[in-house]
């Protein structure tokens, strides 16, 4: 991916406190809080992530009947679906996620 969106990300994990990093030999980025405390709605937030969904249009028409009939019809169905994402989201730590990925590939990465 590109270098600046990796930075842009990691900037924004700093500024939450989720990370930290270190400069010179050995440096990097390294895990600044208890991943328990710290959900995928958080990660989601840190990052600048504005919108769960890219349907429907942003600027609405107002001269346009199709455009205004459609958004009508699906307003309500994709608030839902937020709120429920956003729910699910927020029940996801980062320590269950680094569990699930120990239990299936511990073995397999490098220590």
């Amino acid at each position: 991916t590109n270098p600046v969106l990796i930075r842009r990300t990691m900037s924004g994990l700093r500024e939450a406190g989720y990370v930290r990093s270190e400069k010179g030999h050995g440096g990097g980025w390294a895990i600044a809080t208890d991943l328990n405390a710290v959900t995928l709605l958080d990660v989601h937030r840190a990052v600048g992530g504005p919108r769960l969904f890219a349907i429907g249009v942003e600027n609405a028409n107002p001269g346009c009947q199709v455009a205004s009939v459609v958004n009508e019809a699906l307003d309500s169905a994709l608030q839902e679906a937020e709120q429920l994402l956003i729910a699910r989201l927020r029940s996801i730590s980062l320590a269950e996620l680094a569990r699930t990925f120990d239990e299936r590939c511990g073995d397999l990465v490098p220590r």
